[in-house]
C-alpha cells in the first residue's frame, strides 16, 4: 500500500511538482493533499492540474493567534490522513507542540549544506562567508529550525562572479532532484543518506 504524502507550499510549488511528478506507478508513495497558506500560490493550480487534491488556508486571519492557524492546519491534514508531510517552500514557522503532533513523518527542503546557514538568505551568507560550494538539505523537521537528521544534501560550486540569484537558479535543479531521491527512500523506510554533486 502506498504511503500518503501531503504536501506544503506558499509559492509556486517548483519542488512540490518535482515531488508529485516523481511519484510514478512504482513509487512507494503518492501525492493526497497539496496545502498553501497564500490564496495566491501559483502551486495550488499546478496541483490542480495534476489532479492531486488543493487546499488553502490563509494564515493572515489568524495574525497574532498561531494556535489557531495551527490547529486548523493539524484539521486540514487529519482530513487527508498522510504518512508523509513535505514541506515544500511553506514560509510559515511550526511551533514545537505542531512538530510533536507529526514528528517522525515531516520533512524539509533547506537551500544550504546544513547545519552551516539556518534561518533565511542562505545564498548571500554563503557568498558574505566566501563558500567555495553551497548547496541544499533534505531533512527531518524537528523542533529545532533547520536541526533535524540529515537526509540527504547536494553540492554545487561556487564561481567567481555569483550574485545570490545566480546561486538559487543554479541550486533549484539540484532542489529538483534531492528531495524526490530522499522522499522515495524515505518512504521506504530507508534512511541511508543520499548526497549529489553538480
Amino acid at each position: 500500500m502506498k504511503k500518503r504524502v501531503a504536501i506544503l507550499i506558499s509559492g509556486g510549488g517548483s519542488n512540490m511538482v518535482a515531488l508529485a511528478r516523481s511519484m510514478d506507478a512504482g513509487h512507494p508513495a503518492e501525492a493526497v493533499l497539496v496545502l498553501s497558506n497564500n490564496p495566491d500560490a501559483g502551486g495550488l493550480a499546478k496541483a490542480a492540474d495534476m489532479g492531486i487534491q488543493t487546499s488553502m488556508l490563509d494564515h493572515r486571519p489568524f495574525k497574532g493567534n498561531r494556535a489557531a492557524f495551527e490547529s486548523e492546519l493539524h484539521a486540514a491534514l487529519l482530513a487527508a490522513n498522510p504518512d508523509i508531510i513535505c514541506l515544500a517552500g511553506f514560509m510559515r514557522i511550526l511551533t514545537p507542540e505542531f512538530i510533536a503532533k507529526w514528528e517522525g513523518k515531516m520533512l524539509n527542503i533547506h537551500p544550504s549544506i546544513l547545519p552551516l546557514f539556518t534561518g533565511l538568505h542562505t545564498h548571500q551568507r554563503a557568498l558574505d562567508a566566501g563558500m567555495a560550494v553551497h548547496g541544499c538539505t533534505v531533512h527531518r523537521v524537528t523542533a529545532e529550525l533547520d536541526g533535524g537528521p540529515i537526509l540527504g544534501q547536494a553540492v554545487i560550486p561556487v564561481e567567481g562572479g555569483d550574485t545570490a540569484d545566480d546561486l538559487a537558479v543554479r541550486l533549484l535543479p539540484m532542489e529538483h532532484r534531492l528531495y524526490p531521491a530522499v522522499l522515495r527512500k524515505f518512504a521506504d523506510n530507508d534512511d541511508t543518506k543520499v548526497v549529489l554533486f553538480s
